[in-house]
């Protein structure tokens, strides 16, 4: 089997497991396979606005779950990432902007040019933390799309949860909103049931080709 089938293969296998086995639990190794490859993920400008709580206490995640729309996924997985969007760093007051933009190793003037621009593409963004908000949660996606991919990899089953009430999640956790916010809910564990075929539009009808 090639390495293009192998991947088409794990992207079968991948689906949102709706129930957990929770006798079987990720091992420390594989738990930090997967968030390994959320850190590496990209994000716009370099800005890794984003944090990942690792959540295995039970009664914690007893108290998230009537959150959750009661969602059995909460309780049942092995590891629960609550997948938070940055707000604060991704303010060029904060200075997080020019501590990850030195790391690229330009000369000052430029740098400075960098940032300028940076705060005059993103000055309708920036000017309000509910759309620094929308900006960074959906950049989360990116890193959440790419755990999951790396689950499946390696037999772990996983389930993007969008279903809670944000503002009671974030009082559970005792978040600063004004630094990080939740965007996920992402459960990964071990599924109990078979999984049901899996259910796709044909490529036909999602692919245009404009040559």
């Amino acid at each position: 089997m090639s390495k293009k089938e192998d991947f088409l293969k794990m992207m079968d296998f991948r689906h949102a497991c709706k129930l957990f086995d929770e006798t079987k639990k990720i091992s420390n190794e594989d738990m930090h396979y997967i968030l390994e490859v959320g850190r590496k993920s990209p994000s716009s400008f370099g800005m890794e606005a984003w944090k990942f709580l690792v959540i295995t206490n039970d009664e914690l995640r007893e108290k998230l779950k009537p959150f959750c729309w009661n969602q059995p996924q909460i309780t049942t997985c092995s590891h629960l990432v609550v997948v938070l969007a940055g707000i604060e760093t991704l303010k060029v007051e904060s200075g997080v902007v020019r501590s990850q933009l030195m790391r690229r190793n330009m000369p000052e003037d430029k740098l400075d040019s960098f940032i300028k621009l940076y705060a005059s593409h993103l000055s309708d963004v920036l000017n309000d933390d509910d759309k620094i908000y929308q900006w960074s949660a959906r950049q989360t996606y990116i890193a959440a799309a790419n755990m999951m991919s790396a689950a499946a990899f390696i037999k772990i089953d996983s389930c993007p949860i969008e279903g809670f009430e944000k503002e009671n999640v974030e009082k559970v956790l005792e978040l600063d909103t004004s630094k990080f916010q939740v965007a996920m809910m992402l459960p990964f564990g071990y599924r109990v049931n078979k999984q049901s075929k899996q259910l796709r539009s044909d490529f036909q009808s999602v692919v245009e080709f404009i040559n």
